[in-house]
């Protein structure tokens, strides 16, 4: 067995329970966020580019060691960055870390896959990937499967690196910048000294669109098989 393509998967494993070890789910919140704004935005006022990669580097490691709290971060990091700025650190740094579990997935696990399944997993995979593009957007968008499921599962169905960081890219580029600016919102309400209600992630004004989104993803796919049943 070469213990060495398993190494990347064991490191992400290991940052996982590290951070379950060290509770630092605890620390992704609006509490420990607004007990300490005033200092956080002090320091981002004083070492503005320090501060972007800071929370780049940190959301990238977030994602790729899959620790629960990354939306709550997105919310964060809108309050202290605001809109536009949070909503490109975030896309960008969560392309980076996916990524990473993606590789890291593939190349563990990827020939052990083909080697062991039967031609049910080939059939899936020419499935997945003769609309790779429309099916990863769907996903994407539509926040209706883990993110670190939607991660991983690609790296089975074969998918290539460049289709996968362009999807992920611009997939959950709508619903980052949505809940950018709903923590835009936030930060007015932790200057207040407030904590915010975040029951409105879970309303239809927030979820809607972004299935709506998904479903457009969705319409290649669509328009192939009709234009597929007509042919025959």
């Amino acid at each position: 067995m070469n213990v060495k393509k398993y190494l990347p998967i064991a490191l992400l494993v290991s940052g996982l329970l590290l951070a379950i070890y060290f509770d630092v789910h605890k620390l992704l919140s609006f509490e420990v966020i607004g007990e300490n704004y005033s200092l956080i935005k002090n320091y981002i006022d004083e070492q503005f580019l320090l501060s972007i990669i800071i929370f780049a580097a940190g959301y990238a490691l977030i994602v790729a060691f899959s620790i629960p709290g990354a939306s709550v971060l997105s919310l964060m990091y809108g309050a202290l960055l605001g809109t536009v700025v949070s909503g490109f650190v975030v896309v960008i740094s969560a392309t980076i870390g996916a990524s990473m579990i993606f590789l890291a997935a593939r190349y563990a696990f990827a020939d052990t896959l083909k080697e062991r399944a039967g031609p049910w997993l080939s059939k899936m995979q020419d499935g997945f990937n003769k609309n790779a593009v429309s099916y990863l957007l769907f996903l994407r968008l539509v926040p209706a499967f883990p993110f670190f499921v939607v991660n991983i599962v690609p790296a089975f169905m074969g998918v290539t690196l460049r289709t996968y960081v362009i999807t992920t890219f611009f997939g959950i580029m709508p619903g980052t910048f949505v809940f950018a600016s709903i923590g835009n919102g936030i930060g007015y309400v932790l200057e207040q000294g407030k904590t915010p209600d975040l029951s409105i992630l879970s309303s239809p004004e927030i979820l809607l669109p972004l299935a709506a989104l998904g479903l457009l993803s969705l319409i290649p796919i669509a328009y192939k098989k009709i234009k597929a049943g007509k042919a025959a």
